[in-house]
């Protein structure tokens, strides 16, 4: 089979989800490339970031601007353009669009629409810290970026306090050091594999634990974008004997303290001890 005669020709009234680099030039596909020079229109997070990287490999197509505050008039602004015969090629600012990117809505109205979607695939950042953490992936979960606001973040860090798959996040360098210390707080100490400026330059990653990462960057600044990868809890939740010890109301209690919901932190206790959250609910409720 050669290459031209694989799924490589561009449909009309399409929508093509393109992945590109995510700081390394060279990690742009071959057909990616084909794709972004045969669509109708590109629309882009920044037109023009995005512009730039098309400049490189001599690509020039009508571009429109789809990012996270006009995703909505934007957005229908593009399906009627896809509707009336027109292919699209959907990239974000670096990596897989449509991952923890308002390219999620534009497909969803495509689904909804009925108008095919192809997806070109390459690089992603979540993926590729993972693979480079040295923790394990054979189950994991994304969680993107935290909120900004620190009792919302801490309250989405409770709910992840016993979850015991690998857990990636993203976080921009500003407020990686009150992240971290809030994961501490939250998750207790862990290992984390702290993963910057990925294909780039000055590339880095870390196999650390929460604790020394806050020790490290509360005198050392931030440069550049994170993922974080992070421990999951354990398997046994009750491993070191803790809960053992507790009445059920202490163990609710024990994960309402990490910025859990009393409801959540009945799940959590009923699944430590597993029994229904009935069960907890009526135990909790007689206090």
């Amino acid at each position: 089979m050669t290459f031209s005669d694989e799924k490589n020709k561009i449909e009309s009234g399409a929508l093509y989800l393109v992945a590109t680099p995510i700081g390394n030039l060279a990690d742009m596909s071959e057909r990616a490339k084909k794709v972004l020079s045969e669509v109708d229109f590109i629309a882009a997070e920044d037109t023009r970031n995005s512009g730039k990287l098309l400049n490189v490999f001599g690509i020039k197509k009508p571009m429109i601007s789809y990012f996270e505050h006009n995703k909505y008039a934007r957005g229908d602004e593009i399906i009627a353009k896809i509707k009336s015969g027109d292919s699209c090629a959907l990239i974000t600012d670096a990596g897989m669009p449509a991952i923890s990117d308002p390219g999620e809505d534009i497909v969803k109205m495509c689904r909804e629409s009925g108008i095919p979607v192809y997806v070109v695939p390459g690089p992603c950042a979540a993926v590729s810290a993972l693979a480079l953490s040295g923790l394990s992936t054979r189950k994991f979960v994304f969680e993107g970026f935290l909120s900004s606001k620190k009792s919302e973040r801490r309250r989405e860090l409770g709910k992840l306090s016993s979850e015991t798959r690998t857990i990636i996040f993203y976080e921009a360098p500003h407020r990686l050091a009150e992240t971290l210390t809030d994961m501490l707080d939250v998750l207790g100490d862990r290992k984390i594999s702290i993963c910057r400026e990925l294909t780039k330059i000055n590339e880095e990653t870390v196999l650390t634990t929460l604790s020394d990462a806050v020790k490290y960057y509360a005198s050392n600044e931030p440069r550049g974008e994170y993922v974080l990868v992070v421990e999951g809890a354990s398997d046994d939740a009750d491993d070191d004997g803790s809960f053992a010890d507790m009445s059920i109301a202490e163990h609710v209690a024990h994960y309402e303290s990490r910025g859990m919901s009393l409801g959540d932190a009945m799940k959590a206790c009923a699944r430590d001890r597993g029994v229904s959250k009935r069960e907890i609910y009526a135990a909790v409720m007689k206090k």
